[in-house]
């Protein structure tokens, strides 16, 4: 899957905040790891989006129900 990093392939377990994230939907504790660029229109229209913001996504390996975490 391309989204994902490629470094990883295997899904893990993710603590956020010291407790174990579990997917809301399915139960599940394991996820795939990636980060996601936060792009404010002004910055893409001046060509600095590397200066946005990311946030840290948690992809569930089982139902694929991403969790999303800002300055995780």
């Amino acid at each position: 899957m391309g989204l994902f990093n490629k470094d990883k392939d295997v899904p893990e377990s993710v603590k956020i905040n010291g407790k174990p994230l579990i997917c809301p939907h399915c139960q599940h504790n394991l996820f795939w790891v990636t980060q996601a660029q936060l792009n404010k229109a002004s910055s893409t229209f001046w060509g600095i989006d590397w200066a946005d913001k990311s946030a840290s996504c948690f992809v569930c390996a089982e139902c694929t129900r991403i969790e999303w975490f800002f300055g995780e």
